[in-house]
């Protein structure tokens, strides 16, 4: 390895390192998958390493890289397909004393961390936008969209990009960007509220629902649950597809599958997809609290909407959250 092979390997670091994270919730917004997204921004940096003593600068060095992170995603969505929640599936279950059966064959979406796809915590603006953009409901939505409307999209929508270097990247006539995006707004419009009346960050109201409903979990009542979510709440539980629909449908549903004692479960606080979120532990039979699921909340000023509760446990450490609690 040459003295000048060397410089240019440390140039692009130190170039191109400030990019990794907007790549990363680039790659994420595209995947629906933290861990497919953070293999495909090494593979990117890896390739763009490669090949960066061929980099002419016609364009920008953050455009090519999202050139190279957005290509390496559409190859990944090819071969692995797309990552749908249960509600995408099907009708609702009815019937929550049932037994539900897990589907593990499905690639399930999964929750992204805060801190790995949230905006630059000293630029306001940019935490709103990463928060918009990284929601649960809207990375749901966008895997149901077609690879060519879902890079259309994003480009356009969430990073701004002119119709013209859309075009380039993907290879396609300006028209043919403006007809992807026009046909992927349309398809988004028919899904349902991505926004909601949802309950900022700030707001004192939020926070004492969320205590609220982490001591109703926490001393198994589920009277006060009922009272905590909205009458029309959605409740879904990757990986199993079955999903429900209602307050009283999803406290039964908590009563007959989980069946918590008062202690059984500890919930720690975290944030998902710009959302609040819980780290939800079980006692096991030796008495000690090990991971169990994780919950991401959409809260409105009327209750808790909705919850993502993700029972892949592997989440935990992405989350940098404990074994035990």
């Amino acid at each position: 390895m040459t003295d000048s092979t060397i410089d240019s390997g440390q140039d692009f670091e130190r170039l191109a390192d400030p990019y990794r994270r907007e790549l990363l919730a680039h790659c994420y917004r595209m995947l629906g998958s933290i861990h497919d997204a953070e293999d495909l921004v090494q593979e990117t940096y890896l390739r763009a390493w490669k090949s960066y003593g061929g980099f002419e600068g016609r364009s920008s060095l953050r455009t090519w890289l999202y050139r190279i992170a957005t290509n390496a995603c559409l190859t990944a969505i090819d071969q692995r397909g797309n990552r749908p929640m249960p509600s995408g599936l099907g009708a609702p279950d009815s019937e929550p004393e049932r037994p539900v059966v897990a589907s593990p064959e499905v690639p399930w979406l999964e929750p992204a961390p805060d801190a790995l796809v949230g905006g630059d915590a000293s630029d306001p603006a940019t935490i709103v936008a990463a928060r918009e953009s990284t929601r649960l409901a809207f990375v749901a939505a966008l895997q149901r969209l077609p690879a060519n409307q879902r890079v259309a999209l994003l480009l356009r929508d969430v990073l701004k990009w002119r119709a013209a270097e859309v075009a380039e990247l993907m290879e396609i006539s300006t028209a043919a960007v403006n007809s992807a995006l026009q046909r992927a707004r349309a398809r988004l419009e028919e899904e349902p509220p991505l926004r909601d009346d949802l309950a900022e960050p700030t707001d004192p109201g939020r926070k004492e629902l969320l205590e609220q409903y982490a001591k109703a979990f926490e001393d198994a009542d589920v009277n006060r649950l009922v009272e905590l979510f909205k009458k029309d709440a959605v409740w879904e539980m990757p990986p199993y597809p079955q999903w429900f629909v209602g307050a009283e449908g999803i406290v039964r549903l908590i009563k007959a599958q989980c069946g918590p004692e008062p202690g059984e479960l500890r919930m720690i606080p975290t944030t998902a997809n710009g959302q609040p979120a819980f780290a939800v532990y079980r006692r096991d039979e030796d008495g000690v609290h090990r991971p169990f699921q994780l919950q991401v909340l959409t809260v409105t000023r009327d209750g808790v909407a909705r919850v993502g509760a993700f029972f892949d446990t592997s989440l935990f450490g992405v989350f940098g959250l404990p074994e035990t609690a």
